[in-house]
């Protein structure tokens, strides 16, 4: 499934990605049709099956993006959210060694911009729309029929992914690292973790995870989905302080901020000088979790996420005038 929240920010935080997808398979493969990651220069995000495949796919996606390095951009104009796709059917037995014995079709394409849905579906192809593409869309728009996602007449048609909660964790440290073991499992979660630098991140990241290496992640935050649930707690308190105030200026669902009452005290005064009202102010959670279970990393994400699931789904906050 299309995730435009994962692309978007993706491209807030490194400017141009490409997107490699699972569009068709034959036999046996690590992955379904519809799997996909992100990659860019220095990283990637998500997973079509890990292993060979994984591997050569990012190095061919790595390859293409750097071809383009030099263009400072695709589409000056702006017609356009994406070059024409690469599609590459691989035997993964032959081509890559492994033990899987079927074969894939690997869709990839470089996006600058996020494309547009209709009808909560991403179609996109070369040359002029398919009939059968159009009858996709049409029963998707005229009776909210979603398609699987795959290949139809040479495009590809994938439906909005959708999540009942979309949960963003600020910082990777031991706290976030917790917070993501716990929460990757819940169904219906989907997980935006944010940090100043890959390396920060570990190793091995549950699948679904969306990592985004950001410089400056504040700015981010401006593009968070305003449905979006936040647990803030990076490794500096400056950076708390800067993601506090502009999720405030930008709406959330939810928002907790790792820290003890004194820290909360003076965010709070800090917030109010920047102009935000106490009633706002009141909407982050300070502290989180169940103090009752101790400070270790493990016990503080067990509290926080218990709390989290229990809470209602309340109203979402607007983008303050």
């Amino acid at each position: 499934m299309f995730d435009p929240g994962a692309l978007a920010a993706a491209l807030q935080a490194h400017g141009r990605v490409a997107r490699v997808v699972i569009a068709g398979v034959e036999g046996s493969s690590p992955r379904e049709v519809g799997a996909s990651m992100l990659v860019w220069d220095q990283g990637q995000s998500g997973t079509i099956g890990g292993g060979a495949l994984e591997f050569e796919a990012a190095l061919r996606a790595r390859t293409w993006l750097a071809s383009l390095a030099l263009t400072p951009s695709l589409f000056p104009s702006g017609e356009k959210e994406t070059v024409s796709p690469r599609v590459e059917p691989i035997a993964l037995g032959p081509s890559l060694g492994q033990c899987c014995g079927g074969a894939v079709v690997l869709w990839t394409e470089v996006f600058e911009a996020v494309p547009e849905a209709v009808a909560g579906v991403v179609a996109r192809g070369v040359g002029e729309m398919p009939l059968a593409v159009g009858r996709v869309l049409a029963a998707a728009r005229g009776q909210g029929v979603r398609p699987v996602a795959g290949l139809v007449s040479g495009w590809l048609v994938e439906p909005i992914a959708e999540a009942e909660r979309q949960v963003w964790i600020w910082g990777a440290g031991h706290v976030g690292r917790a917070l993501v073991s716990v929460l990757a499992p819940v169904p219906g979660v989907a997980l935006t973790w944010v940090d100043v630098a890959a390396e920060r991140f570990p190793d091995s990241v549950p699948e679904g995870v969306t990592m985004v290496p950001a410089d400056d992640p504040a700015m981010l935050a401006d593009h968070a989905p305003l449905a979006a649930e936040h647990l803030v707690l990076t490794f500096s308190h400056a950076l708390d302080l800067e993601l506090c105030h502009r999720l405030l200026l930008r709406g959330f669902r939810s928002c907790g901020l790792i820290g003890s009452a004194t820290k909360w005290g003076r965010f709070r005064s800090r917030l109010k000088a920047l102009g935000h009202q106490a009633a706002e102010i009141g909407r982050i959670r300070c502290p989180i979790g169940d103090p009752s279970l101790g400070k270790h990393p493990q016990a503080i994400a067990v509290g926080v996420v218990a709390e989290l699931l229990r809470a209602p789904m309340t109203a979402v906050g607007e983008k303050r005038a």
